[in-house]
């Protein structure tokens, strides 16, 4: 019997996640439009947009997190440590550079941040999976959105819209500040022993294609291929909607990075509150059909000359219905993962999700040149349909036995001793 997850385990989960994304938030959205304003050609610009392709492939080096470890500092504790002052450092280094000067050196740095981001991110995902008890995964994924909407919204909106007045060091001084509170929480946290048994590096590396062979597996891949689709589709469509309407890039700034994290927040928990009543089934079936009216909304600023309060409150619909998806995907997808390589299980799925979003948001512009915003939305509608199949036929996950999340020891008796990598 599991006791319940400590409030200061909750709010440590949510600082982990804000650090994951306030980085990158603020160079993906801010350092674009700083490089624009200083007369930076587009070509340049494209290259901060392949910063987050990296946690697309962060699968790659996620077995490495699950085969070693550090047993004085805890097995996912040692990474985040690790990171985090990996972070600070960079971030300190990147406050004393010059963006009109030097420019190669910022990148690269800006990449180190991106590969370090993705790395915590692992360990993160990896240490709830093992830390939070079944019943309490949803507010934990719950939380995890709503940490990396926050991230989103310091780093790519409200440090942005404070650079007039912070300028370069300041901006990198206050992502700085934020990253030391969550390294003083995880210095205050102890990461229980885990009872593990060894495995190879190499077993772990065909992990990448042993994991889909499992019963279910490839059943489950084509639902994380196909259940998002459709909100990928309709979100490709809102900035160049909103661009032809006449918006100007504050006005969508402010809806976009500011307004619509907020409401994403308040979605995201509320969904992972509302996971541990209805169960895993029922949550993701109420997600699907919350993906109709999410879409449907979209129509507002794609279809008609609407007033700017009708198509603000559409894209908030859209919002707030979106997030439900991203926290029962999140939830069965640590539903799936195993205690033995946690951090390589549940990056696996994520990367298949978020390549596929990408890809089908890459291809709703593609298409919306061919066909228009009316038939990309009208694809997205019906690309809804076997995300509702799939949820209502979808068998609940068997929670993994191998390692009980309840035979958590105590981290200072011999006998809980982790085995050594």
């Amino acid at each position: 019997m599991t006791s319940p997850t400590p409030r200061s385990t909750w709010a440590l989960l949510l600082s982990l996640y804000t650090l994951q994304t306030l980085g990158l938030g603020f160079f993906i959205v801010g350092l674009v439009a700083i490089l624009r304003d200083q007369g930076d050609s587009l070509e340049r610009i494209s290259l901060i947009y392949l910063l987050g392709m990296i946690s697309a492939l962060k699968f790659l080096w996620a077995p490495l997190l699950d085969r070693f470890g550090s047993r004085r500092a805890g097995h996912y504790r040692g990474w985040l440590l690790l990171t985090q002052a990996a972070l600070l450092a960079t971030l300190l280094v990147l406050a004393g550079l010059d963006t009109r000067t030097q420019f190669p050196l910022l990148y690269t740095l800006c990449l180190l941040v991106a590969l370090l981001s993705s790395t915590h991110d692992i360990a993160a995902d990896a240490l709830v999976c093992r830390l939070v008890p079944s019943a309490e995964r949803g507010l934990a994924n719950g939380l995890q959105m709503a940490g990396g909407l926050l991230g989103y919204l310091i780093g790519g909106g409200l440090v942005l819209a404070a650079y007039p007045l912070l300028g370069w060091r300041g901006s990198m001084l206050a992502l700085l500040a934020v990253a030391l509170a969550t390294l003083l929480q995880t210095l205050l946290f102890r990461e229980p022993r885990w009872p593990q048994r060894p495995h190879s590096s190499l077993r772990l590396l065909l992990r990448v294609v042993s994991f889909w062979r499992q019963p279910g597996g490839l059943r489950w891949l084509l639902t994380l291929m196909l259940y998002p689709i459709g909100l990928a589709l309709g979100y490709a469509l809102i900035t160049p909607s909103l661009i032809d309407a006449g918006w100007s890039l504050a006005r969508i700034g402010l809806l976009s990075n500011i307004l619509g994290p907020l409401l994403g927040i308040l979605s995201a928990l509320l969904s992972g509150w509302l996971m541990r009543r209805l169960g895993r089934r029922q949550a993701m079936l109420a997600a699907a059909l919350l993906q109709v009216p999410a879409v449907a909304a979209l129509a507002v600023p794609v279809l008609g000359s609407a007033s700017e309060l009708a198509i603000a409150g559409a894209i908030g619909l859209f919002f707030l219905c979106y997030n439900p998806t991203m926290v029962v995907l999140s939830t069965l997808m640590m539903d799936h993962a195993s205690m033995e390589h946690p951090g390589t299980d549940y990056t696996l799925q994520f990367s298949a999700y978020t390549f596929l979003s990408h890809a089908m948001a890459t291809l709703g512009t593609l298409l919306a040149a061919q066909i228009g915003y009316a038939g990309v939305l009208l694809l997205a509608l019906l690309a809804t349909l076997p995300g509702i199949l799939l949820a209502w036929t979808q068998r609940p996950a068997a929670h993994p036995k191998s390692i009980d999340v309840g035979s958590r020891t105590n981290p200072t008796t011999p006998e809980s001793r982790e085995t050594s990598p």
